[in-house]
């Protein structure tokens, strides 16, 4: 797991693409180079995110899948950070 996030999103319950929209809502209201963990159920989030890490300039630290679902933890981009 990686460190602390500064936030975390709690997308649990939501379907394709509420998710990846919270996300992003949440990124906008973040700054550069802070932590974001998603939780999410949605099996559609996984490639969800995955394209929009690709599409963007923000960064999928880590991602993993297990029996509860799926975490995600995005880095906002616009700062150089080190993990």
């Amino acid at each position: 797991m990686p460190q602390q996030p500064d936030q975390r999103l709690d997308a649990s319950g939501l379907r394709c693409p509420l998710p990846l929209l919270k996300a992003k809502q949440a990124l906008a209201g973040m700054q550069p180079g802070q932590l974001l963990e998603v939780i999410a159920t949605d099996a559609g989030s996984w490639r969800d995110f995955e394209s929009f890490v690709e599409h963007s300039r923000h960064s999928l630290v880590e991602r993993v899948a297990d029996e509860g679902g799926y975490r995600y933890w995005l880095r906002k981009a616009g700062k150089e950070t080190t993990a």
